[in-house]
Formats: structure tokens, C-alpha cells, sequence
């Protein structure tokens, strides 16, 4: 869809409706991930696309969580979770994660850290944190977490989630006259 097309689907005036904001905002690119944690019924999860580090000191971090959900309310009592940044191979594991039908643990390889939550295998990296700060906003909370620790796992590509699709393919030629 080109961006005169979406910009016309859009009413003008008028407040953004889901459907717009899922379409425009699909123009942005963001990685993928796996935010984790663990209580006394288990391990919990749910995949997150809206995470990014807020400041180096104090070390915090951002990830964005429906309220209404069934994971993000069992890590918030917690106090602690684990922010799994996916690369392009593990798409097994977004599945198993993006939807409250998915598998999540079954059969998954998976330690506890020494913080307490459940860490994915060979994702690109985690981020261990703790809940600094929740802010209500609209049908989301605003998470701010403070980091206590970081692992760089390996250096595989990013998973990225573009136009309501996973990566990026290239543009298409587009053919001049000569």
C-alpha cells in the first residue's frame, strides 16, 4: 500500500480509529520480543514489539503491556521479568508466544536466571529487569524497568516486524524508460 493510500484511508479530523492506527503505525518498523517472568504458578510470557532503553544511569528500559491480558498481570506482581530480544530464525518462538493459544513452555528449553525469570534460549540478547515504574495508558501500561543485568547471547539478525509482516523485503524495481 503506498503512503498516499494510507494517509487516504484515514479520515481527516477525526480521531484514529484501532484499524488506523495498526495501518499507519505498521509504517514503523520494531524489533520482536519475548518478555518473561515467573510466579508461583508458573512460567509466563507473551511477545512485546514495543520495547526501547529510556537511559544509561540509572539503567532503565521500556516495554509496553495490555493491562487486560493474562501474562503481564502475574510478572507485575512478581516485580521482576526478563526481556528476550528475538532474531530473524525464531519465528517458533513468537508463535509460541503471540497468541494466548500458543505453546509458550511446552517443550521449550528453558533456565531460570538468577533473577527469577525464564530465559529463552539463543535469542539475541536479554535483559533482565525489575519494575521501577507503571503508568496506565488507554488499553496499555507504560513499564519502566530497571536493569539489573544484560546478556548478549549471539549475533544473529534482529527479528523485525514491518507492514504487518515479519522483515523486510526489498522494494520493488521500478522500471524507467531510457
Amino acid at each position: 500500500m503506498s503512503t498516499e493510500a494510507i494517509a487516504q484511508e484515514t479520515t481527516l479530523g477525526a480521531e484514529p480509529t484501532p484499524a488506523d492506527m495498526r495501518r499507519v503505525m505498521g509504517q514503523f518498523a520494531t524489533g520482536v520480543t519475548v518478555v518473561t517472568g515467573l510466579d508461583d504458578d508458573g512460567p509466563v510470557g507473551f511477545a512485546c514489539q514495543s520495547f526501547a532503553s529510556v537511559s544509561l544511569d540509572p539503567p532503565l528500559i521500556l516495554i509496553c503491556a495490555d493491562h487486560r491480558g493474562r501474562a503481564w498481570p502475574r510478572i507485575r506482581e512478581t516485580g521482576r521479568f526478563c526481556v528476550n530480544v528475538l532474531h530473524e530464525d525464531q519465528s517458533d518462538l513468537c508463535s509460541r508466544f503471540g497468541s494466548s493459544k500458543g505453546r509458550k513452555y511446552e517443550d521449550l528449553d528453558w533456565e531460570v536466571s538468577r533473577w527469577g525469570t525464564p530465559s529463552l534460549p539463543d535469542v539475541l540478547m536479554r535483559v533482565h529487569a525489575e519494575v521501577h515504574e507503571v503508568h496506565v495508558a488507554g488499553d496499555h501500561d507504560i513499564i519502566i524497568g530497571r536493569v539489573l543485568e544484560l546478556d548478549a547471547v549471539c549475533e544473529e539478525r534482529p527479528m523485525v516486524f514491518f507492514r504487518g509482516k515479519f522483515g523486510i523485503e526489498a522494494p520493488a524495481l521500478v522500471a524507467t524508460g531510457s
